[in-house]
């Protein structure tokens, strides 16, 4: 497997997502531009310029049309996926740390971060069709959470909103009243940080990674804890593949911890594991840092990951992977 290394970034990357189609690859990072660019051969094809700080994190719409950007400048955008240009800004008081388009594209979910004694919250914003007509005011506010809310997702039919955080707790919520509906089990939950959280294909299910060394798999109705992979590093990033039953776990110890300790200590690798047997099938090497975002192609041919290094590596599977037996 030769991965194609893309290098568009000065800083550590965030976040990376595909499109529907997977032909295109977005990533985020701590640079002020989300780049854009081709899946298949790693070509960039352009730069989304605006922002005034970290973007934490994106979404693009079903038809690629639109992009949403979360960013530590306090705002979030809405881009031009073809041309660039930024559509509307949605500003808040505090920074912006996770976004996601609703089944749909007409809402968005947004979370924001404490900041200056204003507690974090998740917000639903209405898309609008044409950019002229929207507005920047929510439709619901959610706050709960102690700490960052790293990661807030749409559930099944965008009945409810599922988010995850610094307070290591997932909390479902109702998308429509704002009720809390539902809490993860204490004894079967994480015990730090949840950093990541990815839905599969078809919402029955999902996955967290967290600071304490673990992915775990979730039902997204009832919050049982299904599965549990374990590693070493503190996890950073998840990611599900949409054809095979693998999930790919991606971290590494902290990156100002990095320079006292050997390489191979630091584990910045991904991780493959069986989503059923829970057992490691295998790892992918080459990032010299902590691995902080994942995102698989869907057509399960290919994964990308994203580095404190600034790079993005994107691997092309062998024939071989697809007859790993368990």
């Amino acid at each position: 497997m030769r991965p194609i290394l893309l290098k568009g970034h000065e800083r550590p990357l965030t976040f990376i997502k595909y499109n529907e189609d997977g032909d295109l690859l977005f990533s985020c990072a701590k640079d002020h531009n989300p780049n854009i660019w081709y899946a298949d051969n790693g070509e960039r094809l352009g730069t989304y310029v605006g922002h005034n700080g970290a973007v934490w994190c994106c979404d693009v719409s079903r038809d690629s049309s639109l992009l949403i950007t979360g960013s530590g400048d306090s705002t979030s955008k809405l881009w031009n996926v073809r041309t660039g240009q930024q559509l509307f800004s949605f500003d808040f008081k505090c920074p912006a740390r996770s976004v996601e388009f609703s089944i749909g594209d007409r809402l968005a979910v947004i979370t924001t971060d404490p900041f200056m004694g204003v507690p974090s919250a998740i917000h639903v914003k209405r898309i609008a069709k044409d950019p002229a007509d929207q507005t920047g005011e929510s439709l619901l506010t959610l706050q709960g959470h102690q700490g960052k809310i790293n990661r807030a997702v749409w559930g099944p039919l965008n009945k409810t909103i599922i988010s995850v955080g610094e307070d290591a707790v997932i909390r479902v919520w109702d998308s429509e009243t704002g009720k809390l509906l539902i809490e993860n089990e204490e004894e079967t939950g994480h015990k730090d940080e949840i950093k990541s959280l990815v839905k599969s294909k078809d919402g029955s299910h999902f996955l967290t990674g967290s600071r304490d060394k673990s992915g775990k798999l979730w039902d997204t109705r009832t919050l049982t804890l299904l599965k549990t992979y374990v590693t070493q590093p503190p996890i950073n990033a998840v990611a599900m593949s949409p054809l095979l039953d693998h999930v790919v776990l991606g971290g590494g110890q902290d990156a100002n911890k990095v320079t006292t300790t050997d390489h191979r200590a630091g584990h910045f690798e991904s991780k493959f594991f069986d989503k059923i047997h829970e057992k490691e099938i295998g790892t992918v090497k080459g990032h010299f840092s902590p691995i902080n975002a994942l995102a698989f192609n869907p057509d399960g041919n290919s994964f990308s990951t994203g580095g404190e290094d600034g790079y993005v590596r994107i691997n092309h599977f062998d024939s071989d992977y697809f007859k790993i037996k368990v």
